[in-house]
């Protein structure tokens, strides 16, 4: 196999394992949120916004992952 090729595959495994990643803990996240919110309704206000903070952080973590694996597909450093 090539360099390039090796990219190629980094990349797919980069954007891959970040958007498993980020599905899993959006998810995690939103079902703790759902049962904090059903054990004290009260406090239903500050943990969403706080909840929306956290799924815009877990979010970008990923698009910088893209950016990088888009990084080394169109502008590879190892291509020699």
């Amino acid at each position: 196999m090539t360099n390039v090729a090796l990219v190629a595959i980094a990349c797919g495994i980069i954007i891959g394992l970040g958007a498993l990643g980020a599905c899993l803990g959006i998810a995690l996240m939103g079902a703790k949120y759902l049962e904090a919110s059903a054990r004290q309704p009260e406090l239903m206000e500050p943990l969403q916004t706080k909840m929306f903070l956290l799924a815009g952080l877990i979010d970008a973590a990923f698009l910088i992952g893209v950016g990088i694996a888009m990084m080394f597909a169109f502008a590879n450093p190892f291509v020699g």
